[in-house]
């Protein structure tokens, strides 16, 4: 009777978790197909009257005078910059990570760099700011790639760190008694035994660029290397807003990291429970 009633209050908190995941992706997705007069209507209606999918058409279209312009050269902007940083982040984060599993005396640098990861945004602005103007390097991609990588490099080389500890080193000590070098042991022994974990980082470093507004607000100012998330804020500009549109872009938006999730699922999910070792 117990275990019937623990099962229930399992599926029940399971249930639970979906409807309040779900409800708010459901919900934007009818006021992108309902109608401006079915959004403001009052009493409040759930399902629109008449379905209207022309916002997402619109936004998929590159004809003169359409949001679709400005918004498929955001997703081309976003994509570039979100899966550069990632790349560039991961190669630097893999070595520095193993590093700090391996070698003694890497707590106070490994601290240090996790303490400057915690320090808020704002207080990066100006230098950052100065530096690519120097550089000549604001509202450009390779502008916004470098600021991303300082912001993931850290999270990236902690998420690796731990994964890291979590293998085990005689497996290593063996390889390094047959003559390997400490590159070839990280390259043939260590990076496959910890290939889930490398794709449960890469996803969450993808997901840090995608979503990132602050920097982008302020480092770029024109359709150039606009990312996503600043096309988005930029539609609800203006004395009018089409809450429907916004609605429409937002479902949009979430295609790509969806698609990106579900291919990486099982990838995913073994990184995030790694801890030992395999094979």
């Amino acid at each position: 009777m117990k275990q019937k009633i623990r099962l229930a209050l399992r599926y029940f908190a399971a249930l639970t978790l979906a409807i309040s995941i779900l409800a708010p992706l459901l919900w934007m997705f009818l006021m992108s197909v309902s109608s401006a007069e079915d959004l403001t209507r009052i009493p409040l209606e759930w399902l629109p009257r008449q379905w209207d999918f022309s916002r997402y058409a619109s936004l998929l279209t590159l004809e003169a005078g359409q949001p679709g312009a400005l918004f498929l050269h955001a997703i081309g902007n976003s994509m570039l910059v979100a899966c550069g940083a990632t790349l560039i982040s991961l190669l630097l984060s893999i070595p520095a990570a193993y590093s700090f599993s391996r070698y003694p005396g890497r707590d106070v640098w490994l601290f240090g760099g996790l303490a400057i990861y915690m320090v808020p945004p704002v207080a990066f602005v100006l230098p950052l700011y100065f530096i690519l103007e120097k550089l000549t390097l604001l509202n450009t991609h390779i502008g916004l790639i470098l600021v991303y990588c300082s912001m993931i490099i850290p999270f990236l080389t902690w998420m690796l760190k731990n994964q890291f500890d979590a293998l085990p080193i005689d497996i290593e000590q063996a390889a390094r008694l047959d003559g390997l070098r400490y590159w070839q042991v990280l390259l043939r022994i260590t990076l496959p035994l910890a290939k889930p974990a490398l794709g449960a980082s890469a996803m969450f470093g993808w997901l840090l660029a995608w979503d990132e507004f602050f920097y982008a607000l302020l480092f770029t100012n024109n359709i150039d290397a606009q990312t996503l998330p600043v096309t988005i804020a930029g539609f609800t500009a203006g004395r009018a807003t089409d809450d429907g549109l916004i609605a429409a872009v937002g479902i949009l938006a979430a295609v790509p990291p969806l698609f990106i999730a579900l291919w990486l699922q099982k990838t995913l999910v073994s990184g995030l429970t790694a801890g030992g070792s395999k094979g």
